[in-house]
């Protein structure tokens, strides 16, 4: 059996938010070597798409800036049980912060993370790669102390992409100036990060301003999640819109070769 860590001192506690918040820089050869780019709001333990979207990129920027919104997958994400799916959430302050960005949510309980990892390891313990990851998980979640959900959202990302060995940069919408305008900090944000294309998430095409992009001449491509085979799960039916640990609990090593979606191009603007 063999068992994988990771140094949890770099993603950990209260030390989370100095974790890969250097300011952006980029040598004249980054500037102009092919780079892609991807803009997305932290959530907690994603499913395998988030994960996958982060694979495809050379840098995931971290959108916590924008709105928390309540029950949404900011601050929970499902996991598998015996009798049915079970939602796991991070319990935060919203009485009178309606308002409030997801790097401001506070987290409501010092509990949480207790309470979600006995439910992982009751869930999962009959896993086939239970054994190989529960010290490195366990370690995540009873050491994780910071009292804001960016920051929980950021060190399970990192400790996850970590465990899969992706090695893409992860750095948080902070790092950057941003301008108004909801398709305007996207533009900004990727020229900042001198991005050479940026790829999104399928449900965005709704709300970008592709004219932004066409402006500056950057392309942009979508992700395309339809395409995922599914792997062997110990309750069925089967159900892909659970936490990526589920996928990394029952496929270890083999996770990533789970993640086969596709990019496709933007559609050219229409003539009028």
């Amino acid at each position: 059996m063999h068992v994988v860590s990771f140094d949890a001192s770099d993603t950990i506690g209260l030390n989370c938010r100095d974790w890969g918040r250097q300011t952006p820089f980029f040598s004249h050869f980054e500037r102009v070597k092919a780079k892609r780019v991807a803009i997305v709001q932290s959530s907690y333990i994603p499913w395998k798409g988030y994960f996958d979207l982060i694979r495809h990129v050379d840098e995931f920027i971290l959108y916590d800036d924008a709105q928390f919104t309540k029950r949404d997958w900011r601050s929970r994400n499902r996991i598998k049980m015996a009798n049915g799916a079970l939602w796991l959430t991070v319990p935060v302050e919203v009485s009178g912060k309606y308002r409030q960005c997801v790097k401001d949510a506070r987290i409501s309980d010092p509990g949480w993370n207790q309470r979600h990892w006995r439910s992982i390891r009751a869930s999962y313990a009959r896993a086939p790669f239970f054994d190989d990851y529960k010290d490195a998980l366990a370690q995540l979640y009873l050491e994780c102390r910071t009292p804001y959900l960016s920051e929980v959202n950021h060190c399970f990302i990192s400790a996850l992409c970590a465990l899969m060995s992706i090695e893409t940069r992860l750095t948080w919408s902070m790092d950057y100036d941003l301008p108004e305008g909801r398709t305007e900090r996207l533009v900004a944000m990727c020229q900042q990060a001198c991005a050479t294309e940026y790829v999104s998430g399928p449900t965005a095409r709704a709300y970008m301003d592709m004219s932004l992009f066409e402006s500056i001449g950057l392309p942009v491509r979508f992700i395309d999640y339809g395409r995922y085979p599914e792997y062997p799960q110990l309750y069925p039916p089967f159900d892909h819109q659970v936490s990526i640990i589920d996928l990394l609990l029952h496929t270890g090593p083999e996770a990533t070769r789970y993640m086969l979606s596709t990019l496709e191009s933007a559609a050219p603007p229409q003539p009028a």
